[in-house]
């Protein structure tokens, strides 16, 4: 007599069915290779294969799987000496390829309007663009008397306070390049036409991370600026702030700086920037 084969239970209708084994680990390992690299870029001096396993709470087989095949791919790199690891380039290569001049535009945009909405003053972003430098977001402030400017404009670096920080992102040598053998053209009495003079300022803007453009662009216009950085730490535009003379004396700039240097924070945080670790950087 033939014995009768039990039959499994249907499922539910319309209930889903159960995702293999190899999806969930393949998500998984994305998981921990996510883990992994946020843990390594939090450690500015490497960290060991031992440390980084404990960290992320995994064996330390599975740890050397996952580390050897991002080395592989240069999202890690190996230090030759110490053994420890560290962020790798291609990391960095794709991060600094999707800071474009849209991304920085979608960025920077809000920063500026809250900036003008605290300080009533016209706000400005710009970055260093070959041998230019060039206002790529702009919010407009109160009053009739703006800079007769639009975006994408360039802007004379050795006149303007936000040229002044981007300049003071280079070394000596670097910025006679940028500014050539031309004179500087005068553009108001105030404006600075001497290399070495301007060199000083550019000295002193390095020092402080502020520049100031009293009248050296626009006779009727005051600017103050402060750098923003990236997540490599470098500068990777000015942020600041332009206003009538009549109205936003010297001391006005100096007191509603700190309200520039917070937009500067909080772009800088958006690219990725992190002040306690990232090491300011030309």
């Amino acid at each position: 007599m033939a014995r009768k084969t039990a039959k499994k239970p249907a499922g539910r209708a319309g209930a889903p069915a159960a995702r293999p084994d190899k999806e969930r680990g393949g998500i998984q390992s994305l998981a921990r290779a996510f883990a992994i690299l946020e843990t390594v870029a939090r450690n500015r001096d490497g960290i060991s294969l031992v440390e980084l396993a404990k960290s992320v709470g995994l064996h330390n087989s599975t740890t050397f799987h996952l580390i050897k095949t991002m080395t592989q791919l240069g999202y890690l790199a190996q230090m030759r000496d110490s053994k420890r690891y560290r962020i790798g380039s291609r990391l960095f290569t794709l991060a600094a390829g999707a800071l474009d001049e849209n991304a920085f535009l979608a960025v920077a945009t809000p920063a500026l309007e809250t900036l003008t909405g605290e300080t009533g003053e016209a706000g400005h972003f710009a970055i260093r663009s070959g041998n230019e430098i060039v206002v790529i977001a702009r919010t407009a402030g109160s009053g009739l008397l703006q800079l007769a400017d639009r975006t994408g404009a360039p802007r004379p670096a050795h006149a303007t306070a936000l040229g002044k920080v981007l300049l003071a992102a280079l070394n000596d040598a670097q910025i006679r390049q940028f500014l050539g053998s031309a004179p500087l053209r005068a553009f108001t009495p105030k404006t600075i036409v001497d290399r070495e003079v301007l060199l000083r300022e550019i000295a002193e803007v390095r020092r402080k991370s502020i520049a100031y453009d009293d009248g050296e662009f626009d006779a009727e216009i005051r600017c103050v600026a402060v750098p923003v950085h990236d997540f490599a730490g470098r500068v990777a535009g000015a942020v600041g702030i332009s206003g009538p003379v009549w109205r936003l004396s010297l001391q006005s700039l100096q007191d509603k700086a700190q309200q520039v240097r917070e937009a500067a924070r909080l772009i800088s945080m958006q690219l990725g920037y992190d002040e306690k670790r990232a090491p300011r950087v030309a």
